[in-house]
C-alpha cells in the first residue's frame, strides 16, 4: 500500500483496535460520539492548542542551534500545505479529545524526514508483526487505510493508563456531562417557544362553526391583543364567550446548576474560565503553562527527537526542542526584575530582549555579562594569592 506515493510497511497481524472519535462533520448533528460539536468542549480545547501552535521547534546539536538546514527546513514547512503551526494546532486537537494523535514522519531513501502529516482518522488498529514490530492501521474519513511503522508515528498521548501503547479518550466521561448540557439548553429552548405560542384561550358557551370561532378569535386578538392598539389595559367578551389566561411552561434550569456542569466539563480538561475567557493572571498562566503546555512540549520533543535522528545521532546530541516564551504574559515588574540576570551571566541581552520583551536582537548582545564583584567559587583565594606577588615584585 502506498502513501504520498511511498510504499507502506507489511501486513502484520492485529493484536488490538481502538476506536477514535470522529472529526466534525458539516451541519448541526446531535452530540453522539461528535464531542468536538459542543461549544464547552471547543472553548476548553481552544487555548491550548493555539498556545502550543505558536512554539518553535528547533534542531539542537550540544549548543548549536539549527546546525542542519534539511532538518531546519522541515521543521519550518513540514508539507506543501500546512504551516508548523497548523500541524500542531490540528494534532494537539486529536491529542485532547481522543487521548492519541499521530504525525507520518516522511522519509527520503536515506532514512531522512522529508515531510511531516497529521493523520485524522476515524478508527485505528494496532498490530504486530512475527518480529515483535508494532505497526498502526489508520481506517481514513475516506474509508481508505494506511498502515505504518510505528517507528515512523510521532506519537502523543493523553491518559496513558489501560493499554499497552494507546492513551485514553475523555469520550466515554464527557458524554454523560454534555448530555446534561444538551438536555438544559432544549429546556430552555423549549421554555422560550412554548411562552410565545399560546397566551390566551376563548371558551364559547355555545356551538359556532368553525369559520365563525376564528372569526371571533381573530377580532380578540385585534381588539386586545395587538401591540399598536388603542387598548386602556382591559378586555371585555359577553356571555357568549370567556377569555382564560394560559400559564406558559416556563422551566429554566438553576444557574448553579448549569455552572456547576460546566466547571466539571471544564476540570476534565485541567482549565477554568479565566484560561478560556483570556482574562488570566500571570500567575494562573504559569501554572496553565507549567502543568497543561509544558507537558505537551516535553512529548513533542521526545517524538520528533526519535523520529528524525538514529540512536548514534541521538548519543552524539541531536535533539528536537520545543520552545516557549513562558513569560510572554508576565507582568513588566516581573520582566524588570530579570534584568539582574543579565550581569551575573544567567542570560545574553538578546535572550532577555526575546524573552521578557518580545525584541529583535541587537549587534554585540550575545556575549554573556559577568560582575566584577563576583567569580566563580575557589577563585577568590587564587585572584589574593596574584595580587600579593604583585605588590611584592
Amino acid at each position: 500500500m502506498k502513501l504520498f506515493n511511498r510504499r507502506i510497511g507489511e501486513t502484520p497481524k492485529t493484536i488490538t483496535s481502538f476506536k477514535m472519535i470522529d472529526e466534525p462533520s458539516s451541519g448541526f448533528i446531535g452530540f453522539g460520539q461528535n464531542v468536538y460539536e459542543a461549544d464547552i468542549v471547543r472553548s476548553a480545547v481552544r487555548p491550548l492548542a493555539t498556545s502550543v501552535g505558536k512554539t518553535v521547534p528547533k534542531h539542537r546539536f550540544v549548543d548549536k542551534i539549527n546546525p542542519n538546514i534539511a532538518v531546519s527546513m522541515v521543521l519550518n514547512e513540514p508539507n506543501a500545505i500546512t504551516s508548523m503551526q497548523m500541524l500542531l494546532e490540528k494534532t494537539i486537537w486529536q491529542y485532547r479529545i481522543n487521548g492519541n494523535a499521530f504525525i507520518y514522519v516522511e522519509k527520503d531513501d536515506k532514512g531522512k524526514p522529508i515531510s511531516l502529516f497529521p493523520i485524522v482518522s476515524q478508527s485505528l488498529e494496532l498490530l504486530i508483526n512475527p518480529n515483535g514490530e508494532y505497526f498502526i492501521r489508520f481506517m481514513l474519513r475516506d474509508g481508505k487505510n494506511y498502515t505504518f511503522r510505528y517507528t515512523d508515528l510521532i506519537h502523543i498521548r493523553n491518559d496513558f493508563t489501560s493499554n499497552e501503547i494507546l492513551g485514553d479518550s475523555l469520550a466515554p466521561s464527557l458524554l454523560p456531562l454534555l448530555e446534561v448540557v444538551q438536555t438544559t439548553d432544549q429546556g430552555i429552548i423549549a421554555a422560550i417557544k412554548n411562552s410565545n405560542v399560546v397566551k390566551w384561550l376563548l371558551k364559547f358557551n355555545q356551538t359556532l362553526r368553525p369559520e365563525d370561532i376564528k372569526t371571533n378569535t381573530k377580532q380578540f386578538v385585534d381588539d386586545f391583543l395587538r401591540t399598536d392598539s388603542d387598548g386602556i389595559g382591559a378586555a371585555g367578551v359577553d356571555s357568549k364567550a370567556e377569555a382564560v389566561q394560559v400559564q406558559p411552561y416556563s422551566y429554566v434550569p438553576e444557574k448553579e446548576q448549569s455552572a456547576a456542569t460546566r466547571q466539571r466539563i471544564l476540570d476534565l480538561f485541567n482549565t477554568n474560565n479565566h484560561i478560556v475567557q483570556s482574562d488570566f493572571t500571570e500567575n494562573q498562566w504559569i501554572a496553565y503553562y507549567e502543568t497543561q503546555i509544558e507537558p505537551i512540549l516535553m512529548q513533542l520533543s521526545d517524538g520528533f527527537t526519535k523520529a528524525f535522528f538514529s540512536r548514534r545521532e541521538r548519543a552524539l546530541g541531536n535533539s528536537i526542542m520545543f520552545e516557549s516564551n513562558n513569560l510572554q504574559f508576565a507582568s513588566m515588574q516581573t520582566k524588570l526584575q530579570m534584568v539582574g540576570w543579565l550581569d551575573r551571566g544567567v542570560m545574553t541581552i538578546n535572550e532577555y530582549r526575546m524573552i521578557a520583551l518580545g525584541l529583535e536582537p541587537v549587534e554585540g548582545g550575545d556575549e554573556r555579562l559577568l560582575r566584577k564583584d563576583t567569580d566563580r567559587i575557589g577563585q577568590e583565594n587564587n585572584m589574593k594569592g596574584e595580587l600579593n606577588e604583585d605588590n611584592n615584585n
